[in-house]
């Protein structure tokens, strides 16, 4: 970190064995990205809760470069009774990494990208014959068989039906497998 650790106790004592745990912590985001330029930690006491005691609310602002903040806050509900403040900033800190991680990996390009299944539009039916033709948006077009059909929608179709396939190469071009029809969550491609 390129400035100190911040540590704030609000509305309660300082605890030197709690600052030493954030402490701890707070080195240990270093190995999640190695620019952090700083690292600001508050503790307080959420609200008395006759039947729990102290719930509390943990707060990390975290800045790294090119001047991106990144925050969590976690307070204690009655679900997940914090009552112990060791969890808590546990918890908050847990939190701080994954936000970390994710930041570091976007950082570097590094992010997942989930490829758009083969699609396209029903563009011929021959149904005497068990076969169609669709075009895909890029203008390929693709054989399928009355049997590539999941469910055996076949008869569902109608020119223009939008669908998504697996693709194989067939004996006389590319051929659609596992077809089948888009609903109302389509595909834009």
């Amino acid at each position: 970190m390129q400035l100190p650790l911040q540590i704030t106790f609000r509305h309660m004592e300082k605890s030197e064995a709690m600052e030493a745990a954030i402490r701890k912590r707070a080195e240990q985001l270093d190995q999640f990205h190695d620019k952090i330029m700083s690292c600001r930690v508050v503790v307080e006491p959420k609200h008395q809760n006759k039947h729990k005691g102290n719930l509390f609310q943990i707060r990390i602002d975290l800045t790294t470069p090119p001047s991106k903040e990144l925050v969590v806050s976690r307070e204690s509900d009655l679900h997940q009774a914090h009552e112990d403040a060791y969890v808590a900033v546990r918890d908050a800190f847990d939190a701080m990494r994954r936000q970390l991680e994710a930041h570091h990996r976007r950082q570097k390009g590094k992010v997942k990208t989930h490829e758009v299944p083969p699609h396209g539009r029903v563009s011929q039916l021959v149904p005497e014959e068990d076969y169609g033709r669709i075009e895909t948006p890029l203008g390929r077009d693709i054989y399928f068989h009355r049997n590539s059909l999941v469910n055996g929608e076949f008869d569902k179709l109608e020119i223009g039906t939008e669908v998504r396939f697996n693709e194989e190469d067939g004996e006389m071009g590319p051929k659609a497998t596992s077809v089948s029809l888009i609903g109302k969550h389509h595909i834009v491609g």
